[in-house]
């Protein structure tokens, strides 16, 4: 698998009113960062849009907890956390930059994993 085919994943904006991605594309790029991925859940409840970033939200603190914990590990834990810590930050940028530009794109490698808010 080379890198293009890596981030070409499934993408899911024609699921989505084109009006509900203009109304709620601000709470679905502050759903992409991990912390805050339940404010839109509170903020904007009835967008689709906005809880789709919410999974993808979601996953990256998921997967951001699993990276703080690689750091425990004796001898090679803090390489591997670095590591990791760099590929959950381009995750980020990559759901980011996908929300603002209004698609409902998947984060690769783990961006289909969880669907709580459907």
């Amino acid at each position: 698998m080379d890198f293009k085919e890596l981030l070409n994943t499934k993408d899911t904006t024609a699921e989505y009113d084109a009006g509900d991605i203009t109304a709620n594309k601000l709470y679905a790029i502050i759903a992409c960062f991990p912390v805050l991925f339940w404010i839109p859940l509170v903020a904007a409840k009835e967008s689709r849009f906005a809880r789709f970033y919410a999974n993808q939200g979601l996953t990256l603190l998921i997967a951001d907890l699993v990276v703080a914990l690689l750091r425990y590990i004796p001898f090679i834990g803090g390489i591997l956390s670095s590591l990791a810590g760099v590929v959950t930050l381009l995750l980020l940028v990559f759901i980011v930059v996908h929300a603002n530009n209004g698609q409902a794109k998947e984060m690769p490698l783990i961006g289909g994993f969880i669907r709580v808010f459907k």
